[in-house]
C-alpha cells in the first residue's frame, strides 16, 4: 500500500512538475521590445528550437494517409484543414476535417487542429453551403437573401473561375446569425480547436463594394464576436488579413498574412508587417506569415492537385528569403508556413532542412542598416539573419 502511495505521489509530482515547468515557460516569452507574452491556455506549444511552423492543407479527393499525419505532426502542432478536404470522398468538409482532427489528435493529442470557413464565398463543400449553387437557389429561392446582388447587373454575384461560387452578404443581420450558427457547429462536428475565418480583409486588395466598406467591416466585427462568444472561451479564432481591421481586431486570437500578390509582398508593406507582428505580440495574440513559393501554375485547391513539375526545386531555392522576412519579424507565437498553393501535393509534404535546423530565442529587436535603407539584419541563439527586401536577397547563417 505504502508502496502505490508512494508511486502515486511520484506521478502526482512529476505532473505538477512538468505543468509548472510549461507553465513557466510560457511566462519567459518576451515580446522584441522586451515586455512579456501573455499566452493564453488554448494555444498551441510555442517554442523557439527550430522555426515555429504552421501547416495549411487540404485534398478535394482523399484524406490523408497515415505517414502524412506523422510527417506533418512531426514538424508542427498548429494545422488548419482546408475548405475541400476530402469532398469527393466523403461529400462533406465537415467531415474531411472530423478525420484529420482525431487523425492528428492520436499521434499528438496538444495539436490544434483548425476548421475552415468563409466570411465572403459561399463555397458549397461544408454541409451548411451546399444548396448555394444555382440548382439549389433554383429549388430554394429564399437562399438567395444571403447572397450578395450586384448592383450592376440586379443579379447574385458569381465567382466562376477556378470554381463556381456565390458570395454571401455580411450586411444582412440574418445571414450573420446563421453564418455563425454554421460556423460554430463546423467546429463542433469536426472537434476542432478553433476555426480559420478566410476573407476578413475589408478594403484595400478586396473586391468589396466601396460605398460599403465601413458598413461591411462594423458587421465582420458583429460576426467575429458573435462566433468566439459561441464558440466558447477555449477555441482559437483566426482571421485572415485581418490584422489591419479594427473592427475585427479585438474578436481575434490570431492574425493570419496571406500575401497573396505583390502589394503584399513589397519593401514597405513588409516592414509596416513586421511592426503589426509587434503589435500582435503585445495584446497576446498570434501572428501567421504565410508565404507561396513563385512558379506554379494558377490553380486551386477547389479542383484538385496543381502541377507540381520542377516546384519543388524552385521552392527550396526560394526559402531562404521567405523565411529570412519571417525571422526579421518573428515573435513569440509567430508561426511561419511554406508551400506553393494549398493542396496537400503543393509542398506541404517536402522536407525542407533549413525549418529543421536550431534557432533558439531572438536576442533583441531586428536592426535597420540605415533609417531609409532597406537591409535588416537580426541575431537569434543559433542563427544570423541579413535580408535586403529591396533586392530580395538574403542570407541565413546557421550557428
Amino acid at each position: 500500500m505504502n508502496l502505490f502511495k508512494n508511486t502515486l505521489r511520484t506521478i502526482c509530482c512529476f505532473f505538477v512538475m512538468s505543468l509548472c515547468a510549461y507553465g513557466q515557460q510560457k511566462s519567459l516569452l518576451k515580446v522584441s521590445d522586451g515586455s512579456p507574452f501573455n499566452a493564453k491556455s488554448y494555444f498551441p506549444e510555442f517554442s523557439w528550437n527550430t522555426t515555429p511552423m504552421y501547416y495549411h492543407f487540404g485534398d478535394i479527393d482523399r484524406v490523408l494517409e497515415p505517414n502524412e499525419v506523422e510527417f506533418i505532426s512531426e514538424r508542427t502542432d498548429f494545422i488548419c484543414i482546408e475548405k475541400s478536404h476530402a469532398y469527393h470522398l466523403l461529400g462533406d468538409q465537415v467531415l474531411g476535417t472530423q478525420h484529420e482532427v482525431e487523425a492528428f489528435h492520436n499521434i499528438k493529442p496538444e495539436t490544434k487542429v483548425l476548421f475552415y470557413y468563409n466570411s465572403y464565398l459561399a463555397w458549397p463543400y461544408p454541409r451548411f453551403n451546399k444548396e448555394f449553387t444555382p440548382e439549389g437557389i433554383a429549388k430554394n429561392p429564399e437562399l438567395a437573401k444571403f447572397l450578395f446582388v450586384d448592383p450592376k447587373t440586379d443579379k447574385l454575384r458569381e465567382k466562376t473561375r477556378p470554381d463556381f461560387s456565390y458570395y454571401f452578404d455580411a450586411l444582412n443581420p440574418d445571414f450573420r446569425e446563421w453564418w455563425v450558427k454554421s460556423a460554430v457547429e463546423g467546429v463542433k462536428i469536426s472537434g476542432a480547436d478553433g476555426i480559420f475565418i478566410d476573407r476578413m480583409n475589408v478594403g484595400l486588395n478586396s473586391d468589396y463594394p466601396n460605398d460599403k466598406l465601413v458598413e461591411i467591416a462594423k458587421a465582420k466585427g458583429e460576426m467575429m464576436a458573435e462566433l468566439k462568444k459561441q464558440m466558447g472561451p477555449d477555441k482559437i479564432l483566426v482571421g485572415n488579413n485581418a490584422a489591419r481591421t479594427e473592427e475585427v481586431y479585438p474578436h481575434c486570437d490570431a492574425f493570419f498574412f496571406e500575401h497573396y500578390n505583390s502589394s503584399v509582398t513589397n519593401k514597405e508593406n513588409l516592414l509596416e508587417e513586421w511592426r503589426d507582428m509587434t503589435r500582435i505580440a503585445k495584446d497576446g495574440k498570434i501572428s501567421i506569415y504565410r508565404f507561396g513559393a513563385k512558379g506554379k501554375k494558377k490553380t486551386d485547391i477547389t479542383i484538385g492537385a496543381t502541377d507540381t513539375e520542377g516546384m519543388e526545386q524552385r521552392s527550396k531555392d526560394q526559402l531562404e528569403y521567405f523565411q529570412a522576412c519571417f525571422l526579421i519579424g518573428a515573435q513569440p507565437y509567430s508561426y511561419f508556413q511554406w508551400n506553393w498553393g494549398w493542396n496537400l501535393d503543393d509542398g506541404n509534404l517536402v522536407d525542407y532542412p533549413a525549418l529543421q535546423k536550431p534557432l533558439g530565442s531572438p536576442k533583441g529587436e531586428f536592426k535597420r542598416e540605415t533609417p531609409d535603407g532597406w537591409i535588416f539584419t537580426r541575431e537569434f541563439e543559433h542563427a544570423s539573419v541579413w535580408v535586403n527586401t529591396d533586392t530580395k536577397k538574403a542570407k541565413i547563417t546557421w550557428y
